[in-house]
């Protein structure tokens, strides 16, 4: 990583207040400096990058992209309160990221969508256009049937209600690695249900 090539040992380092260490990159062009900022300041980054992308794996990746972002805007900027300065940085960035749709999730939509077509999809289900959508729906009821009751209710919420993950794991107190685990595993057990039913 980046910032664990310290010039000065790290206690030193970390003596420093924000603007010093600011003010020491601008004049050297170490990325130390930053590294040590970015550490002090992981969990606001993380946490913004996480409200505003509403995905943990999606924040990660933001975070590091705001550490490369860092390195190049802090040339750029004077900057008088460092800690609002990067909190705006970050919140403009995930901005960016949503309407880019450059997110895995795209705010959950993404995944509501793709269940729906694998859902309509004649083609994969193997069924006419005129009876399709009666017999799917008897099919997923029967499925939704079998799955565990974990899976059940994270399918409903999901996908049937339309929440997000964070909606979900808020009605269930689930853990978000649960709730996209229960999901996953429920669509894959719904699909090969439905398949196994109308083959």
């Amino acid at each position: 990583m980046y910032f664990c090539n310290y010039t000065m040992n790290s206690t030193k380092l970390n003596d420093l207040d924000d603007l010093e260490l600011v003010a020491q990159y601008k004049q050297s062009n170490d990325s130390s400096f930053v590294g040590v900022l970015f550490q002090r300041y992981t969990h606001l980054i993380f946490g913004v990058c996480v409200k505003y992308l509403k995905d943990a794996d999606d924040a990660q990746d933001a975070s590091m992209q705001i550490f490369e972002k860092l390195l190049v805007d802090l040339n750029k900027h004077d900057i008088q309160q460092f800690k609002a300065w990067l909190h705006m940085v970050c919140k403009n960035y995930c901005l960016m990221q949503l309407r880019s749709g450059a997110t895995k999730l795209k705010h959950d939509r993404e995944m509501h969508k793709d269940f729906a077509g694998f859902m309509e999809s004649d083609h994969e289900l193997h069924l006419t256009v005129e009876n399709s959508k009666e017999i799917q729906l008897t099919h997923m009821e029967d499925c939704m049937k079998g799955l565990n009751a974990e899976q059940k209710l994270c399918i409903e919420l999901f996908f049937l209600h339309e929440k997000s993950y964070q909606e979900v794991t808020e009605t269930t107190n689930f853990t978000m690695n649960n709730v996209k685990s229960y999901i996953q595993n429920g669509k894959r057990n719904l699909k090969n249900c439905i398949e196994s039913r109308v083959k």
